[in-house]
């Protein structure tokens, strides 16, 4: 019998929780929280049904804070409640969870729960959950030279010896590359997501909301993905 064929790292760009609650009429925070309650029952289905390793989620941009006020600070608070309860089932199907993002201008609460989350899953096995949260790919591409530039300052470096593997210790998260990325909504675009681990990804764009879209809807996604001829940049 011919094995299932599933990506190893698995990105996910969750749009639509705003544009899901406009179409019923009630407020953007109620689509968020919707989001939110979908997304445990994604991750379960994920890590208990799936070989998939790695997923990495476009949680909140470094843009984002540019929202209204009032719909940050709900975000904020979700978070913590996601970080500090919500996760526990993922907790227990022992996945390590890890952040990726510049942790300034992020509230102290959000920053405890993002740490006391990865304190608890440090030691995890089953695979990786990599939440972007005040994310850029844009800005994880300036603070890897910046952090690369001060170790050849520091000495501890030689120019000669930067490869793409020294570049990818010096990302926010030493990751494989992404093989697949979702974005939710049918929007077709990629928004500064992961954009140096995605060089040879394969995307999808489904027309559906993130806070429906569920594990029929992402069997579907991975349905297209296996349906790819993936080459790498080789002719075939």
């Amino acid at each position: 019998m011919e094995s299932v064929v599933y990506p190893n790292h698995l990105g996910i760009i969750m749009d639509g929780n705003g544009r899901w609650a406009k179409k019923r009429g009630i407020n953007r925070s109620l689509g968020h929280k919707a989001g939110a309650d979908n997304l445990i029952k994604l991750l379960n289905y994920i890590y208990n049904n799936t070989s998939i390793k790695v997923v990495s989620l476009y949680a909140f941009s470094t843009e984002n804070f540019k929202r209204d006020k009032n719909e940050v600070d709900y975000l904020m608070k979700l978070f913590v409640t996601l970080f500090n309860s919500k996760l526990e089932s993922i907790k227990k199907n022992n996945v390590k969870v890890v952040f990726s993002g510049r942790r300034e201008n992020l509230p102290k609460s959000v920053l405890e729960a993002m740490d006391k989350t990865t304190d608890d899953t440090k030691n995890n096995t089953r695979g990786i959950l990599n939440i972007c949260l005040n994310y850029g790919g844009d800005y994880e591409i300036v603070d890897m030279a910046k952090k690369i530039a001060k170790q050849v300052l520091d000495g501890t470096l030689n120019i000669e010896d930067i490869t793409k593997e020294v570049v990818s210790k010096n990302l926010y998260q030493d990751l494989p590359p992404l093989d697949f990325v979702i974005r939710t909504s049918g929007e077709k675009r990629i928004s500064n997501f992961m954009i140096y681990q995605s060089s040879y990804a394969e995307y999808d764009f489904p027309d559906t909301y993130f806070p429906d879209f569920d594990s029929k809807c992402l069997e579907e996604s991975l349905d297209n993905y296996r349906k790819r001829d993936r080459r790498f940049g080789n002719a075939k």
